[in-house]
């Protein structure tokens, strides 16, 4: 009788240092990417103390077909979100943390501003914390990964997501050259920034598109 790997079997963590961090997060308002995209590793991630906070709202401007988060029409900013997530930062200890954001195509800047204004807040309650910047393209503009570099976080990721053939349909409101350009404008902007990137398979992409992308990242 075949019998899973034991890899591949997940203990149920403890729910109430799970509940913890939940109500921590809700007592600052704060919104997490693993909640607003339903991620199935949530449990595992948060018994372990990692989390990745999702700053500019809950409510995205794109439309991505793989995504979870509530796509439509955001409500305005809160300007108390930077402070609140660098005292959430302190108060579970991190020593890493990942910030991410809805995509902001309706904010002049992107909402660029609010991640640099994040880190430094991070800096301030916890400067031994490293900081990885999860972003989205901000329309490829050259200003706003500067603002981003210039924040000074530890890593600066950009995700790919999938392979170019598949963007019209899983990314209809993205472009396959232009995240490649975001890799590629940072590194520009500072070339000793660490950069990194991710892909979802099993969209339907073949394994020859794979290494291509996996190619076209390296060359990023």
């Amino acid at each position: 009788m075949k019998t899973l790997p034991v890899w591949f079997k997940k203990e149920i963590p403890d729910m109430n240092s799970i509940r913890e961090k939940l109500d921590l997060l809700k007592s600052f308002n704060l919104n997490t990417v693993c909640v607003s995209a339903h991620c199935p590793n949530m449990g595992e991630c948060f018994f372990k103390g990692a989390l990745t906070f999702m700053i500019l709202g809950d409510i995205c401007t794109r439309n991505c077909r793989f995504c979870a988060v509530e796509k439509g029409k955001p409500i305005g900013l809160d300007t108390d979100e930077p402070r609140n997530i660098a005292l959430a930062v302190k108060k579970l200890n991190l020593d890493y943390v990942v910030i991410t954001s809805v995509t902001r195509d309706d904010l002049s800047d992107g909402g660029t501003g609010v991640f640099a204004e994040t880190v430094k807040e991070i800096k301030k309650q916890t400067p031994q914390t490293k900081i990885e910047l999860l972003i989205p393209d901000f329309r490829g503009k050259e200003e706003s990964f500067k603002i981003i570099v210039d924040s000074g976080p530890s890593v600066i990721g950009h995700n790919i997501e999938t392979v170019k053939r598949l963007y019209p349909i899983v990314r209809p409101m993205a472009d396959y050259e232009q995240s490649l350009n975001v890799l590629k404008k940072i590194k520009k902007i500072n070339h000793k920034i660490m950069t990194k990137s991710a892909i979802l398979l099993g969209m339907g992409e073949t394994w020859r598109e794979i290494i291509q992308t996996m190619h076209d990242l390296k060359s990023a």
